[in-house]
């Protein structure tokens, strides 16, 4: 498949010809070529973007909410293709392909809804017979970069909440899914979005850091949101400081998923097997360290360690129903054993899985995992997981807590008061209790602590980030003044 970008809804060649391949994580071939931006098919999706923001930011809500209603049918009506491009470009089952699609259609319409509560408000003024008030207005052309791992739902919210604020986006899509962020754009360009409105963006990775600059710095993008690691998301900040450009970050994260001693730990093995295996760990908020009370470790290990061997594994572009495929590059492969070999060496105990073969592991579990190791701060970003034991729930919410990270969590117990109390101590963006860590719903505010980033997508907390609240007065005709 060949991807083009989309500038003024044309779709068009980079303005040099250049491509670029995306190949399988499995058999090597060549699965997307994509265009190539230059530097000035960037800075001119940029300018056609701040051409647009003229008369998008004056639309009305009610045309802003049909489009995106619209959109979320036609994303749904997509599903098939979908589950055919993330098998091949991503190694995506069909269940995250099918997951993605359904969270960025309801996505869509909870954007659609907030249209109309983008409000200001009235504030009681000194000044007799004056008025006055605040009003949130559209920010401008927003900068969107967004990963491969969650390709549809990550590449939904980073446009339509700017959309929906009145905003113009240019998305600068993955390279190593060029061809599924594709389907996502087209998914609102169909839907009638006028022309500049949405641009979309690719380049090939050697070119990655000189096109985002280029874009930070354009002076009509006033917002940067960008999904990803720690490691890039720290460089883009600077950049956007150096700009003076606020920005939304959501970054990398160690989710810990603590397990207390009145734990029903049948429920706890269900939902570790799903937060630590869904779409082989490759999930901002996979589970990657289990901090488990001493009491009841053992039965707990053993539950999960079962429910985890018992997942299939191969590659879904030719085993549809495997729920592990193989990691995003034979690279990451590599990196995965490493921190396996360091924390054997260490005194980890394997309980299940094993080393990567290429791009293809089991599903992999350590036990006795001590802060010594690698794998104890490193966020692993694959099948590959950790069971940190502990004496206590104090100490349970001392190693919940030593990391770095902060975006998701989870907490299993039968207590509900030390559950809550345990869930409102643990340092991160969202707790669940008796749930696993992996759960996403767009009316609920999603963004993290500490080194996950800062900001907040879906829920009402996006109308903040997307939009400028400005002050007005208003004063009376007869107003005096001291000279």
């Amino acid at each position: 498949m060949e991807t083009k970008l989309i500038i003024d809804n044309q779709a068009v060649n980079a303005s040099n010809g250049a491509t670029f391949t995306r190949v399988s994580p499995t058999t090597g071939e060549t699965v997307t070529v994509g265009a190539a931006a230059t530097l000035a098919d960037a800075i001119q999706a940029a300018d056609s973007a701040a051409l647009a923001f003229k008369t998008w930011s004056q639309t009305s809500p009610t045309e802003r909410r049909t489009m995106l209603l619209k959109a979320a049918d036609i994303l749904e009506a997509k599903v098939p293709e979908f589950v055919q491009v993330m098998a091949r470009e991503v190694g995506s089952s069909e269940l995250w392909s099918g997951f993605n699609v359904m969270l960025a259609a309801g996505l869509f319409r909870e954007a659609a809804g907030l249209v109309t509560q983008i409000q200001g408000e009235t504030i009681p003024t000194d000044k007799p017979g004056g008025m006055s008030m605040t009003v949130r207005q559209p920010a401008g052309v927003v900068l969107s970069i967004v990963p491969w791992n969650g390709p549809v739902v990550l590449a939904a919210r980073a446009i339509a909440y700017p959309i929906a604020c009145g905003n113009t986006v240019v998305f600068r899509a993955s390279e190593a899914s060029p061809h599924t962020h594709l389907l996502v754009a087209q998914s609102l360009l169909e839907a009638g979005l006028p022309p500049g409105v949405l641009n979309f963006v690719t380049n090939a990775p050697d070119d990655a850091a000189e096109i985002i600059d280029a874009l930070i710095a354009h002076p009509a993008v006033r917002r940067i949101n960008f999904t990803g690691s720690t490691r890039v998301g720290r460089i883009i900040a600077q950049k956007a400081a150096t700009e003076l450009k606020r920005c939304l970050l959501e970054l990398g994260g160690k989710a810990p998923f603590v397990v207390l001693d009145d734990a029903d730990l049948d429920a706890a093995a269900r939902a570790a097997n799903f937060g630590a295996f869904l779409y082989q760990g490759q999930i901002c908020m996979s589970t990657e360290r289990f901090v488990v009370d001493e009491k009841i470790a053992d039965d707990f290990v053993a539950k999960f360690a079962a429910r985890a061997r018992d997942l299939p594994t191969g590659d879904p572009a030719v085993t549809p129903g495997c729920v592990v495929g193989p990691v995003i590059s034979a690279a990451t492969g590599v990196r995965l054993n490493a921190l396996i070999d360091d924390a054997l060496a260490k005194g980890a105990v394997l309980v299940c899985g094993g080393a990567a073969i290429g791009a293809m592991m089991p599903a992999t579990i350590l036990d006795h995992v001590t802060p010594d190791m690698k794998i104890y701060d490193e966020e692993t970003f694959g099948p590959l997981t950790t069971i940190v034991r502990v004496k206590d729930t104090e100490q349970a919410v001392q190693v919940a807590n030593d990391t770095a990270y902060g975006l998701s969590s989870a907490v299993f117990g039968r207590d509900l008061h030390r559950t809550l109390s345990v869930a409102m101590r643990i340092e991160a963006g969202a707790c669940h209790i008796n749930g696993p860590t992996v759960q996403n719903e767009a009316q609920a505010p999603y963004g993290g602590f500490k080194q996950s980033g800062y900001g907040k997508f879906d829920g009402r907390a996006v109308i903040d980030e997307f939009t400028d609240l400005k002050w007005i007065s208003i004063s009376p005709d007869n107003q005096t003044y001291p000279f």
